[in-house]
C-alpha cells in the first residue's frame, strides 16, 4: 500500500482517470484533472503530496501550471509527464523546480517509484 496523495493532470481524460483508478487500487489517495483550471480548483480545496503534470496541454501548459502551483504551494513535489517531442520543455521544468520527468507512456510502477523518490520514501 502506498500512503501519499497525488493529483494527476492531463488533458487525455481516459488516460488520467484510468491512471488515477490504478493508483487508488495501489492505496494512493489519487485525484485527476483534465485541465489546468480544474487542477487549480482542486488544489485550492485539498492538499496533495505530489502533482503529476502533462507538459503539453491546451491553454495553460504544464510548465505554466507548475509555476502557478509553486507560487502558492512551494513545497509540493511536481513530476512532469512528456511525449518524446517535448523533453526539452521538461528539462526546463526541472530547472524551474520540477522534481523530474517521465516519458509517456508511463508505467505505473515507474510512476510510483518516481513519486516515492520525490517524497524521500524508500522505493
Amino acid at each position: 500500500m502506498e500512503h501519499f496523495s497525488v493529483l494527476l493532470v492531463d488533458d487525455e481524460a481516459e488516460l488520467v482517470y484510468t491512471l488515477a483508478e490504478r493508483l487508488v487500487i495501489r492505496g494512493c489517495d489519487a485525484a485527476a484533472a483534465t485541465s489546468s483550471g480544474d487542477a487549480l480548483k482542486i488544489l485550492a480545496e485539498k492538499k496533495f503530496d505530489v502533482v503529476v503534470l502533462d507538459v503539453k496541454m491546451p491553454g495553460m501548459s504544464g510548465i505554466e501550471l507548475m509555476r502557478a502551483i509553486k507560487k502558492t504551494n512551494p513545497q509540493i513535489k511536481i513530476i512532469l509527464q512528456t511525449g518524446r517531442g517535448s523533453i526539452e520543455e521538461s528539462k526546463e521544468g526541472i530547472r524551474e523546480g520540477a522534481f523530474d520527468y517521465l516519458v509517456k507512456p508511463v508505467q505505473i510502477d515507474d510512476l510510483i517509484k518516481k513519486m516515492k523518490q520525490a517524497l524521500g520514501k524508500p522505493s
